[in-house]
């Protein structure tokens, strides 16, 4: 396929490229990190709640991290990560500019789990103020956010900073074996995609009165998290676009609320893409159904063979160049440990190269293009998605700055 024209023109200098012209030397971390020399890297943790929590404890775990800030809207989740992960009482930041007081602290790198719609912002002044990423999917809710988060990885690998995005199958070697053989043509020309995601759950929350509590519940929120296409589905769409690599051409699709009681965003998805050379891939979404098999599935078919991949379970290509593959694991942690550990790699080693900005763009573009065109019911192309710069923003009346 060739390439396409949005990656060539934000991306592909920038992050592609150079990464296969660059030599790794070992440094001293003091020389990259402005430490003592052999000290861990000083991390802040913008976004306290579940997820941030939950990563946090991976990092000093399985590389040589520590904890020294953090930052949340609400005090008692950064009282909370503070306690566990002992932050100093007066480098726990609250408010809507938290983030920047944290960026004022003897931070190296920050990690960004807020909800969604900050990241591009939170990113932003990370990069500006000379602090290397690592960035939580999706990256962004809508285009403007998406064209963001691509200028700061450019803007930081001009800074000589780390911009990584934790998506765990990409970290997975079975993933990335898979994807080689299929851009290599071991599956033939490709002929069509699938990818789909079923989920039990999605009933959690409540539904928000408040401008503070519907940004506590931000994955109820459409203005917060970008529906659940663009902020669970990214997870499969990634893979599809991964192996496809190319941007899709429209895309045509419905959905709607059926089973979603609270917040307002859908729960479930049916999207037909078209990508370069006729391609089609179809993806399918519904969440919140009792007794449902939790996948995040993906396959391709070529006229030479097929990929099959599911984030919980296993890797494979069937055809005339098999690939037996093996199981993934425990996806969900390891994939998170090995970002974590190739983040340091990059800081220690001055790599800079950013590979994972790029592919997260476009995928986090491709679910976007998926929501816009069920919500309008009509085809939607990507030019018309780009032109068109729809920007989502929440209710933020009232909450403090």
């Amino acid at each position: 396929m060739k390439t396409p024209s949005f990656q060539s023109k934000f991306h592909r200098r920038a992050f592609l490229a150079g990464a296969a012209a660059t030599t790794f030397t070992i440094v001293k971390p003091s020389l990259v990190c402005g430490s003592a020399a052999n000290s861990a890297i000083a991390l802040g943790m913008i976004g306290c709640g579940g997820r941030g929590n939950w990563i946090a404890k991976l990092f000093p775990a399985n590389a040589d991290y520590r904890w020294v800030a953090c930052a949340d809207y609400f005090q008692d989740r950064v009282d909370a990560f503070g306690s566990k992960n002992a932050v100093p009482a007066d480098r726990r930041y609250t408010t809507l500019s938290c983030h920047k007081k944290l960026l004022e602290s003897p931070v190296d790198a920050v990690v960004i789990e807020s909800p969604p719609y900050f990241h591009p912002e939170h990113a932003a002044a990370a990069v500006e103020a000379g602090k290397h990423v690592f960035l939580a999917k999706p990256i962004a809710i809508d285009v403007p956010g998406c064209l963001s988060i691509a200028e700061s990885g450019r803007k930081a690998a001009s800074k000589n900073l780390v911009f990584l995005v934790d998506f765990q199958t990409r970290a997975n070697e079975l993933y990335r074996e898979a994807a080689r053989r299929v851009h290599a043509g071991d599956i033939g020309r490709i002929v069509c995609a699938e990818s789909h995601y079923p989920w039990a759950g999605g009933t959690g929350g409540i539904n928000g009165k408040t401008p503070e509590e519907r940004m506590r519940y931000w994955h109820n929120t459409l203005e917060f998290c970008g529906d659940v296409i663009v902020e669970q589905d990214i997870h499969a769409l990634d893979v599809a676009t991964w192996f496809l690599h190319a941007d899709p051409v429209a895309a045509v699709g419905r959905g709607g609320r059926t089973l979603r009681k609270v917040g307002n965003t859908w729960d479930h998805f049916s999207i037909t893409y078209t990508f370069p050379n006729d391609v089609i891939l179809t993806h399918s979404s519904i969440k919140m159904i009792p007794g449902c098999k939790d996948e995040i599935r993906c396959r391709v078919f070529g006229s030479d063979g097929m990929v099959g991949s599911d984030y919980y379970t296993e890797v494979w290509i069937r055809g005339r160049k098999p690939y037996e593959g093996g199981s993934v694991g425990n996806l969900y942690t390891t994939g998170a440990e090995n970002n974590i550990v190739e983040f340091h790699r990059c800081i220690t080693t001055r790599d800079y190269t950013n590979p994972t900005v790029a592919p997260s763009v476009r995928s986090n573009l491709t679910a976007v293009l998926g929501r816009m065109a069920a919500y309008s019911g009509k085809p939607v192309t990507w030019d018309e998605m780009l032109k068109t710069g729809e920007k989502l923003e929440p209710d933020l009346t009232g909450l403090k700055t």
